[in-house]
């Protein structure tokens, strides 16, 4: 019997290191297998047979093939995974944005000034047709800067609609994956006793590594071998052997944005605020961040451009004597929109316009009708203004007023309020000639002159050059005469009588005002004029329409100043100031994205060089693990050996 326990010792070792032999051989052929695990056989002594002195061994028997997994670090690399991809996607988005706009070239910058060049120019020599078309050029030119711009920022925003449904599409595919190798490690692990089936666990995990970097998870383990997998705010990607789908829907404002959804039961439900991390969630990052504001900014400038330079405009008069044009497309009630819900139940459509172009700002707002009235919410920082008069009355919110156009607005339903999303799309020069360009002033100031056009007047008085701010009883129906007397005011004093114009004298003291003083005809173009000197009695000053606006660049000179006003962001910023903004804060974005990428890959890396070393296939340690093994192999079979010329000595024995 000796040597029948030996045999069974031998042939129990000769079985347990052929497995070994057989796992290391599994382990070098997959050293550069995506997520493979090192595997390693637990031995165990089989269970001995007692005697009467003692018990007796009875070999080796193999317990488990087990992978060597850490679960925090499959964790870590998850997680490291994902905030990688996001990082990784959204520089290289916000970096198109970056180039784009800082571009010398194809920026708006180098248009706008070219512009204000020009408009200067025409200031400087309102009688040269050259530099009239010159200025009518540029403005063409700026405004196809402006729609370029755009067109390129909408074709970025396409192109997130497209990653988005490309993504959701993998990361349904993904997660069906992850589901049928759930069911397989489920009926594996119940067929073999509850042994690990490794390789289809190292299966899911590269898998779920591949979710990751495309959306952040997490995970939940099931006793029965299952991985669970949730995303954004709990909801259920992966349970066992099911997985549910995302879809991609549209935005409920804006039937061109595209958003996520969740799908249970047929019902779609949006979730794209929840969705974070991997390249999904960098590129929803991108849109809300980068895209938006960018767009918006730009319609901002655009607005604010057309409606400053519109206003100075009209209050010049062009080379053919027409007053009040508009140079640019009037945008501030086309630019501006009020998109109601899809799931709006009443009939109400709201107008909105941006009535206050230096109070605009570069967010989205939301206006909602609640059981207790009406809110707006500047979605940029959830700041709510309550609109107690609306709709009653209009109401004006960061310089868009807002107003209720037809219908009935029902308690629930709400409006997608994008004051200058669509401004530098709506951008367009309005005149059509180099003569339409209104560089003078609508009226013009001087000396009363005889028949001969001589000055009348005897003393040193004078008018100072006349501005209007608006165009009321403009062009004026006769001329406005100022005629200077000791006793206008009445009880001796002194100003001018007017004829032509406001009835009431004005009242002007040369003893004690001939350093100047300064006037207004409000009702009048809001004339705005100076009187300086000593005048004599009888002495006039006349205030008439200007004819042709030959040789006058008084206006010009308030258009190319313009240039140089602070307009936008509650007068804070100019044109060309807004625009650098927005390039530096793009800029600034793109920098610190570039080196928060830089920073994630390292840690990438590190994370993965230590889940390597723990489960990381060592090929040296596995060259000397393989001849360890095979001498085993070889001691056991010789074990084998040793038994049957035991075992043959003991028949020879017994037949003697």
């Amino acid at each position: 019997m000796a040597g029948a326990d030996t045999l069974g010792i031998g042939v129990s070792g000769l079985l347990a290191f052929q497995r070994e032999l057989a796992t290391t051989g599994h382990n070098i052929s997959n050293a550069n297998t995506p997520g493979y695990s090192r595997q390693v056989v637990d031995l165990s002594a089989q269970n001995p047979l007692p005697a009467g002195n003692g018990y007796i061994g009875t070999g080796v028997q193999v317990t488990s093939v087990r992978r060597v997994y850490n679960d925090f670090l499959t964790a870590n690399l998850r997680s490291a995974t994902a905030s990688s991809s996001q990082l990784q996607e959204y520089y290289q988005l916000a970096s198109q944005v970056d180039n784009l706009l800082a571009d010398p070239k194809a920026g708006l910058m180098p248009s706008l000034q070219r512009f204000f060049d020009s408009t200067q120019v025409v200031a400087n020599d309102p009688t040269s047709t050259p530099a009239r078309q010159v200025m009518l050029s540029e403005a063409n030119a700026l405004a196809d800067r402006f729609h370029y711009l755009d067109q390129r920022l909408g074709d970025l925003r396409q192109g997130v609609n497209t990653q988005i449904g490309s993504a959701v599409n993998e990361i349904n595919s993904i997660a069906s994956g992850i589901a049928a190798i759930n069911k397989q490690i489920v009926d594996a692990q119940g067929s073999a006793g509850g042994q690990p089936p490794n390789d289809l666990l190292d299966k899911r995990d590269a898998l779920v590594v591949q979710l990751a970097q495309r959306v952040a998870v997490t995970t939940v383990s099931q006793d029965n071998g299952a991985l669970n997998i949730f995303i954004g705010n709990g909801q259920t990607l992966v349970a066992g052997n099911t997985s549910s789908a995302l879809s991609v829907t549209t935005n409920p404002y804006d039937p061109t944005r595209s958003e996520i959804g969740y799908v249970v039961g047929g019902v779609t439900t949006i979730i794209t605020s929840s969705v974070t991390g991997g390249s999904l969630g960098a590129t929803l990052d991108f849109r809300n961040q980068v895209l938006d504001t960018a767009q918006n900014e730009l319609g901002r400038v655009a607005l604010g451009l057309t409606s400053t330079f519109n206003a100075q405009h009209r209050l010049g008069m062009d080379s053919n004597g027409n007053i009040n044009v508009n140079f640019f497309n009037d945008i501030t009630t086309t630019s501006p929109t009020a998109q109601g819900s899809t799931s709006n139940t009443g009939s109400g459509v709201v107008a909105a316009s941006a009535t206050s172009i230096s109070a605009l700002t570069t967010s989205d707002y939301l206006l909602e009708r609640t059981a207790s009235g009406y809110t707006v919410t500047r979605l940029s920082d959830s700041t709510v203004t309550n609109l107690p008069g609306f709709p009653g009355a209009s109401a004006t919110v960061d310089g868009v007023t807002l107003s209720l156009s037809s219908g009935a607005i029902a308690v629930g339903d709400s409006f997608l309020i994008q004051p200058t999303r669509r401004g530098a799309s709506a951008i367009g020069v309005s005149i059509g000639s180099a003569t339409q360009i209104a560089a003078s002033a609508p009226i013009r100031t001087g000396e009363a002159t005889n028949a001969s056009g001589l000055p009348t007047n005897l003393g040193t008085g004078k008018i100072s050059a006349g501005t209007v701010s608006n165009t009321t009883n403009l062009p004026l129906a006769a001329n406005i005469t100022l005629t200077f007397d000791p006793n206008a005011g009445g009880a001796g004093v002194p100003g001018f009588t007017v004829a032509g114009g406001p009835p009431t004298p004005i009242l002007y003291n040369p003893a004690t005002e001939s350093a100047g003083k300064t006037f207004s005809f409000a009702t009048y173009g809001g004339i705005t004029f100076t009187l300086t000197g000593v005048p004599s009695t009888g002495d006039s000053f006349v205030i008439s329409s200007n004819t042709s606006g030959v040789s006058d660049n008084r206006n010009a000179l308030n258009l190319a100043d313009l240039r140089n006003q602070l307009t936008l962001a509650n007068g804070s910023a100019t044109y060309e100031g807004a625009y650098g903004q927005l390039v530096t804060n793009v800029g600034a974005d793109t920098h610190r994205a570039e080196i928060n990428k830089g920073a994630q890959e390292s840690l990438l890396k590190q994370v993965t060089e230590a889940r390597d070393a723990v489960s990381g296939v060592n090929l040296d340690e596995e060259a000397a693990s393989l001849v360890r093994f095979q001498q085993a192999y070889q001691a056991a079979a010789q074990v084998i050996s040793v038994s049957a010329t035991l075992f043959q000595t003991l028949l020879s024995a017994v037949r003697g």
